[in-house]
């Protein structure tokens, strides 16, 4: 009854997209459900269930947690990305990340600390089959 509705009010939630201009500067937390473009400052915490873009003339210096990251600008600080994180040529990370996967383009500067979640549980799941057929065998 009231299904079709609902559906295409969170698509259209998800599918917006929220700007940070170039030469403006936000000090501040920041939770949203649509994808998110910095091309200015953002100094705090951008929490989102869509997609951040930081561009390149783009700066971030803080927290993000979101499901997908592309950055070509500079970032620094703690960056939990679930799905994948896509590093451009012109990127600048320092800080802790944290991903479900990762792309780095040559030329980029990623100094940071970094783990991967989907690693470490297909890492736990193959140790956990070799132990078992050591054990039948």
């Amino acid at each position: 009854m009231f299904s079709s509705k609902e559906k295409n009010t969170d698509r259209k939630r998800v599918m917006e997209r929220n700007v940070i201009a170039k030469n403006t500067s936000l000090v501040g937390d920041i939770k949203s459900e649509g994808d998110f473009r910095i091309d200015g400052t953002l100094e705090g915490t951008l929490t989102t269930l869509g997609r951040v873009i930081i561009g390149v003339g783009g700066f971030v210096k803080g927290n993000v947690v979101s499901e997908n990251a592309e950055i070509e600008g500079r970032f620094s600080g703690q960056l939990q990305v679930s799905n994948t994180l896509t590093v451009k040529s012109g990127a600048h990370i320092t800080g802790d990340v944290t991903i479900g996967k990762l792309s780095v383009e040559p030329g980029a500067i990623f100094n940071a600390t970094c783990a991967m979640k989907g690693a470490v549980k297909e890492l736990n799941q193959q140790n956990a089959k070799q132990k078992a057929s050591e054990k039948t065998a």
